[in-house]
């Protein structure tokens, strides 16, 4: 609560009477609160990518000329959509960084017909995403350092391999064993760990990273560990792919992630609407 009084205080020492402030009440608020935002030119959320996730997708029901600009002020515990963004973390920083952003256009992810802006991603780096959120209300950690510590249990005690089949935009079949893989519109996940090095907002592609089942203990760990400065690409268990549409099915439901939220599926259907949303970005 504190931080959304002094965010109100600093926007309004700007903005005055053109801002409208409404405090979330329950989860899926944010989409509802978007979802009705006509006539609103621009909607900040104060909070982590699971708030950036809701306000995406209930701007999403809006039609394409209605949708307002949006941005986040970062205070979860990754943060990478704000990252993708280069807002800074702090109140008085991310909206200094506000002030002078650029409207920029982003693409979206669509999976089963639920949105995303920054990453889906299935098996342990999903464990890892999930995990955090409990493990966050018992610790004083976030971002990488959450993720990192999160990320070496899931790897001492929840390696499990998953055999998936990929049809890559109607044509490319992939299939194989796998104990991570990461569809990504941005470059990170898990609060700084840049999975898809190349990955751009507004290409109209996924970039796509997957990981060999069947990896050693201390290679795993040693490959995640590169994986924070992206620099895992280079060895022969890491695969990379790209495309603009996904059907992909495992042999047993995985731990599913997107933008930080669970998600329950036995197949999914991925799509991206090129340059569908109008961020606020210094990127």
């Amino acid at each position: 609560m504190n931080a959304a009084k002094e965010a109100e205080g600093l926007l309004r020492t700007h903005l005055g009477e053109d801002l409208d402030v409404v405090l979330t009440e329950y989860a899926g608020h944010a989409i509802d609160v978007a979802a009705n935002s006509h006539g609103y030119d621009t909607i900040i959320g104060l909070g982590g990518d699971g708030v950036v996730h809701e306000i995406a997708n209930g701007i999403m029901k809006l039609p394409f000329e209605e949708r307002p600009a949006f941005s986040v002020i970062p205070m979860g515990s990754g943060n990478d959509y704000a990252r993708t963004l280069s807002i800074r973390t702090g109140v008085k920083e991310a909206i200094e960084d506000l002030l002078t952003a650029k409207l920029k256009r982003v693409d979206v992810g669509c999976c089963n017909g639920e949105y995303f802006v920054e990453t889906l991603s299935f098996g342990l780096d999903a464990a890892i995403a999930l995990d955090t959120v409990e493990r966050r209300k018992h610790t004083n950690k976030t971002e990488a350092a959450l993720y990192f510590e999160s990320g070496i249990d899931q790897l001492l005690h929840h390696r499990d391999t998953y055999h998936f089949t990929m049809e890559i935009d109607g044509r490319a079949q992939i299939s194989g064993d796998a104990f991570m893989m990461a569809i990504q519109i941005g470059r990170t996940y898990g609060g700084g760990f840049i999975i898809c090095p190349d990955a751009l907002v507004d290409d109209g592609i996924f970039d796509i990273c997957y990981a060999d089942g069947g990896m050693g203990l201390l290679r795993s760990v040693y490959i995640f560990a590169k994986a924070k400065g992206g620099k895992h690409g280079k060895y022969k268990e890491i695969h990379f792919t790209k495309g603009s549409s996904i059907k992909l099915s495992f042999d047993r439901r995985p731990p599913c992630q997107m933008d930080g939220e669970a998600h329950i599926a036995d197949s999914y259907d991925i799509s991206i609407l090129q340059q569908a949303l109008t961020v606020l970005s210094n990127a």
